[in-house]
C-alpha cells in the first residue's frame, strides 16, 4: 500500500514541476523570445509591441504558435521572426485599408496580409498604427 501512495505523490509533484512553464504568461513568453533572439529582430519587436499599446492601450498580447500575437476583439496580427525578417502577419488584412502600402508580403491570398521588415528598414509608424487601428475596428464590427 504505501508504494501505491508515492506513486499519486510522484505524479502530484511531476505536475507541480511542469505548471510554472505552463502558467508562464505571454508577456513573459515575449520577453523571453526578444531576449532569445538578442539582436535587430529582438529591438524591433520590442518596437512593434510599443506601438501596439500606442495604437489601442487595450491590445492584448498572446502567445501561440510559439510567436507573439497581438488581439483585440480577434487577432490583429502575429511577431514572427525569421532570420533576415521581422513579419507581421494581419489575418484579414485583405480587408484593410492600406494607403501607404505597408503590405509587401502574401499579397496574393484573398484574406491575410504581410509586412516584411528587414534589418535597417524604416518603419512608418505612424501608417502602422493605422493600420493596427483599423484592424481593431474591423475585429469590433464582426
Amino acid at each position: 500500500m504505501p508504494a501505491s501512495k508515492s506513486r499519486p505523490a510522484a505524479a502530484k509533484a511531476t505536475k507541480a514541476a511542469a505548471a510554472p512553464a505552463a502558467a508562464e504568461s505571454p508577456a513573459a513568453l515575449i520577453d523571453a523570445k526578444i531576449q532569445a533572439l538578442g539582436d535587430w529582430r529582438g529591438d524591433l519587436l520590442t518596437r512593434l509591441r510599443a506601438l501596439m499599446r500606442e495604437a489601442d492601450p487595450e491590445v492584448v498580447e498572446e502567445w501561440k504558435w510559439s510567436t507573439p500575437v497581438w488581439s483585440r476583439g480577434g487577432i490583429i496580427c502575429t511577431g514572427e521572426s525569421y532570420k533576415v525578417v521581422v513579419k507581421m502577419t494581419f489575418p484579414k488584412g485583405a480587408s484593410l485599408p492600406d494607403p501607404a502600402r505597408l503590405f509587401n508580403s502574401s499579397l496574393e491570398g484573398n484574406v491575410r496580409r504581410a509586412i516584411d521588415i528587414r534589418e535597417g528598414e524604416a518603419l512608418n509608424e505612424a501608417a502602422l498604427k493605422a493600420l493596427i487601428r483599423a484592424a481593431v475596428a474591423l475585429n469590433l464590427r464582426a
